[in-house]
C-alpha cells in the first residue's frame, strides 16, 4: 500500500510563498494522477490541484494563478508551489494519488498521510 509523507508547511505572512512536497513511499506508477487537497478548521477536505500522468493540470478556482502543481515521477514526488498566499489558504494540506481522475475529484481515497500545516497570518 502506498504511503504519503507531506512536508514544507509553516507560518507565512499574507503575500508570501511556500513550496510543499509529498513523497510516496511505494511506487505509484506513471499512470497515476496526483493531487493536493486541503482541510481548513471546521471544513471538509477539498481538492486544490491535480496533475495527470501526462502532466495536465487543473486547479480549484480559489487558487488559480497562485498555485502550481508539479511532479517528479522518478522520485515519486509531487510538489505544490504556493504564491501570494492569503489567510483563507490556512489549512492542513494533504496529497494523494489514484489511476482514476474521477476518484481523485471525488476524494474517496485511502490512505491519507499526516498532512502539513500551512498557516497564513500576519
Amino acid at each position: 500500500q502506498v504511503q504519503f509523507v507531506e512536508s514544507g508547511g509553516g507560518l507565512v505572512q499574507p503575500g508570501g510563498s511556500l513550496r510543499l512536497s509529498c513523497a510516496a513511499s511505494g511506487s505509484i506508477g506513471k499512470i497515476y494522477a496526483m493531487g493536493w487537497y486541503r482541510q481548513a478548521p471546521g471544513k471538509q477536505r477539498e481538492l486544490v490541484a491535480i496533475i495527470t500522468s501526462a502532466g495536465r493540470t487543473n486547479y480549484a478556482e480559489s487558487v488559480k494563478g497562485r498555485f502550481t502543481i508539479s511532479r517528479d515521477n522518478a522520485k515519486n514526488t509531487v510538489y505544490l508551489q504556493m504564491n501570494s498566499l492569503k489567510p483563507e489558504d490556512t489549512a492542513v494540506y494533504y496529497c494523494n494519488a489514484n489511476p482514476s481522475i474521477a476518484t481523485m475529484i471525488k476524494g474517496d481515497l485511502e490512505p491519507w498521510g499526516q498532512g502539513t500545516l500551512v498557516t497564513v497570518s500576519s
